[in-house]
């Protein structure tokens, strides 16, 4: 693949990221359920771009005594904050290293080298950046041929919310924005799917029409005990709508 180009900067208030962040860090069932879904395609030196506060690097390596079909694992930030909180989160992880990275700019590549990286996964990142083709060929140059690209993203534009306007989204997808993407980045799409339909209709009632945004953490308690079980036990690969769209793209 070639440079990622123009990959400048990832929008939103910084502040209010890592406070959302930390609110959903109590949403344990959904996060797990989410983990999941990309688990079967990190392999063994997966990179995850936008770790934000670590939560989902932890669900993937598991704790430092525990024994992962994850070797080593990357978790980069492009915000400095939270990139020295990872820092500190997971300085004892024998697994984990962390480093500070914006796509486009702090991905140097050596001519003939082969990336180092089994797959690399971004959640909820791509709607962030204004070039979401560039970022995503920007993954694909950390990602040995054959690799995956996986990414997780919010769907349906009709959804957008003032919570997404506030936290820096530029867009939401559906499954035809998101191919479309991932096509125009080089990429052969192995799996592309939306993901919690309930959660969807959960999103439309409250922070879109009630303009209620997702930072209480007794409502996300309430909601990852009491809904998630039952949204990830209707969720299915056929589901024909969801809160997030999932993709899996293979690096050619």
């Amino acid at each position: 693949m070639g440079q990622s180009g123009g990959v400048t900067d990832v929008s939103g208030d910084t502040r209010l990221q890592s406070t959302v962040l930390e609110s959903l860090s109590s949403a344990v069932k959904y996060r797990r359920w989410l983990a999941d879904l990309a688990r079967p395609y990190l392999g063994e030196h997966p990179i995850e771009i936008g770790s934000g506060n670590g939560d989902y690097a932890a669900e993937w390596v598991g704790p430092p005594d525990r024994r992962s079909t994850i070797v080593s694992f990357t978790a980069t930030e492009a915000d400095a904050g939270r990139a020295a909180e990872l820092a500190r989160r997971f300085a004892d992880h024998p697994a984990v290293r962390t480093r500070s990275l914006l796509l486009g700019h702090d991905q140097p590549t050596v001519a003939g080298a082969e990336p180092e990286h089994t797959a690399a996964v971004a959640y909820n990142v791509l709607e962030h950046i204004a070039d979401d083709v560039a970022a995503v060929r920007g993954m694909a140059e950390l990602v040995r041929p054959g690799g995956a690209v996986v990414v997780l993203v919010p769907a349906f534009p009709s959804a957008m919310s003032r919570f997404d306007v506030a936290i820096g989204h530029y867009r939401r997808y559906t499954r035809q924005t998101l191919r479309e993407t991932l096509t125009r980045a080089e990429l052969d799409i192995e799996l592309l799917r939306y993901v919690n339909p309930i959660g969807l209709i959960s999103w439309y009632v409250t922070v879109k029409g009630l303009g209620v945004w997702p930072d209480d953490g007794w409502l996300v308690r309430v909601y990852d005990r009491m809904v998630v079980p039952v949204a990830r036990a209707v969720d299915h690969e056929k589901v024909p709508f969801g809160q997030s769209v999932f993709a899996v793209a293979r690096v050619r």
